[in-house]
């Protein structure tokens, strides 16, 4: 069924990817769709196109990539081109959902009905770039998809629906997100029914109290702090996954990637953190501040990801081997 709201959407990931193609299975027209520039990646660093342009070529819609919305910015021609692009497109409304680029005051001010934004957390907590591993990292028992009315803020703007969902004991960023995406993904569809329906949506500012940053991870992040207890590495590890993964230094400098632990009750003498104090085919146990962490799937430097057992089959890894501590922060 054709719906009558037009609607812009910007957007570069697959979290964003899932709620275009919801807008698009719906009904409602798409005059436009905003991405970031093609990337290299890959082995060959070959330029590659975002998820948001892939499902937007595959189903003709118009694709825009500016560097830049903002005309006193390092872009200025570029920004200038595309606000212009907006400007003359007939739209309603602009859903926005991890886009990467900041979109100034003149571009939230051209859609009729504003700018929403699908965000990956229960607002205020975990504003900013990275709210779905944060909230992992840091042991949160919920998270959920808020939709927002878009201001110059970060992340600061009304709050117009939510849905939330319980955080799993084995939830990584990997699977949160693709629960979120969908989440968003249905949470924004029934949003823009109900403003084609009454010509508004109803919103609530953010609390004051609360607020919490979500700062980009960083690849410096990885490495494994054997001091920290147990449960706080294991949430790590399950946070950085797919990225930047756990990383394990041995006294050789072989860096392991650990992409799933488990804490468990140190038995017998303290050891210091860092020590392997186990190795089964059942996990890899190392004492950490506070218990101690069992590694059940890791991955050699240029290997695969591998469970525990096929792992040890090619390692030499013995109880009594030590892991590196960082350098304290």
């Amino acid at each position: 069924m054709t719906q009558s709201l037009r609607v812009i959407f910007a957007g570069t990931p697959e979290f964003a990817a899932a709620a275009l193609a919801a807008i698009h299975d719906a009904g409602f027209e798409v005059p436009l769709v905003l991405t970031q520039p093609d990337r290299p990646a890959g082995r060959g660093m070959k330029l590659q196109a975002s998820p948001v342009k892939r499902y937007a070529q595959e189903h003709g819609l118009a694709v825009a990539q500016p560097t830049s919305l903002r005309r006193n910015g390092k872009y200025p021609a570029e920004a200038s081109a595309a606000l212009d692009l907006l400007r003359d497109t007939p739209h309603d409304v602009m859903v926005v959902a991890a886009y990467g680029l900041i979109l100034p005051q003149e571009v939230l001010d051209l859609p009729k009905h504003g700018c929403i934004n699908i965000h990956a957390s229960l607002l205020p907590r975990w504003r900013g770039a990275a709210p779905i591993h944060r909230a992992i990292e840091a042991g949160d028992a919920e998270t959920g998809i808020t939709l927002m009315q878009m201001d110059a803020g970060l992340d600061t703007g009304a709050m117009i629906s939510e849905v939330r969902t319980p955080i799993l004991a084995d939830d990584t960023t990997a699977t949160l997100h693709d629960r979120l995406a969908q989440a968003g993904a249905t949470l924004i569809v029934d949003a823009l029914h109900e403003l084609q329906s009454h010509g508004a949506l109803a919103s609530t500012p953010q609390p004051e109290h609360g607020t919490t940053y979500a700062e980009k991870i960083g690849k410096h992040e990885a490495a494994l702090d054997w001091r920290k207890p147990a449960a706080v590495l294991a949430r790590q590890i399950r946070a950085f996954d797919p990225f930047p993964g756990g990383v394990a230094t041995l006294g050789d400098g072989t860096a392991l990637k650990l992409w799933a632990a488990a804490p468990v009750e140190a038995s017998g003498e303290t050891a210091e953190p860092g020590t392997i104090l186990d190795v089964s085919p059942d996990g890899v146990t190392v004492a950490c501040g506070e218990g101690a962490l069992r590694l059940t799937q890791l991955q050699k430097p240029g290997g695969k990801r591998l469970p525990v057992r096929e792992f040890l089959a090619g390692s030499t890894l013995e109880a009594g081997h030590r892991f590196q501590l960082p350098d304290a922060d």
